[in-house]
């Protein structure tokens, strides 16, 4: 069991592969940080409409709630969060598609001297035509949260 994991992302609408990734990360640790791109960052790369950072962190704090472990949410303006700069994380958990960001983290911190994360990789979910499960494709009522076809 790891003290501090760290996982991040937009969680635009909060879906079976997310849940997958807070699972795990819930399942690893003591306590938890979930990095929330803010609305300014999440806005800056994304095609769809992004739903508003409250209304984003209330979805995450209900599903997480069950866990009934420590986590904290904190707001993110760029890719990293404090994945770079906490000492005290051990672990950082990730879909196969940020793979290279967290050995990118990794890096960082080394160059900072702190130790590296431990990443713990959880394969992209799949929609039940084999495409990967994402926010994008539910927006456009292609599946719903769970991969089925619409």
């Amino acid at each position: 069991m790891f003290n501090k994991v760290v996982i991040g992302g937009t969680f635009n609408v909060l879906h079976k592969g997310h849940e997958a990734l807070l699972t795990t990360a819930f399942m690893l640790a003591k306590s938890v940080y979930i990095g929330l791109s803010s609305d300014e960052f999440a806005n800056r790369f994304r095609a769809a409409q992004t739903r508003k950072y409250e209304d984003r962190k209330k979805k995450l704090i209900e599903f997480v709630e069950k866990f009934d472990k420590g986590y904290e949410i904190l707001a993110i303006n760029d890719s990293y969060g404090i994945a770079t700069t906490e000492p005290e994380i051990d672990c950082i958990v990730v879909s196969e598609e940020t793979l290279l960001r967290a050995e990118e983290i990794n890096a960082i911190r080394f160059k900072k001297g702190l130790n590296k994360l431990t990443i713990v990789v959880v394969p992209i979910m799949l929609a039940g035509n084999g495409k990967p499960i994402s926010g994008e494709r539910i927006l456009n009522k292609e599946i719903d949260e769970e991969g089925n076809i619409c």
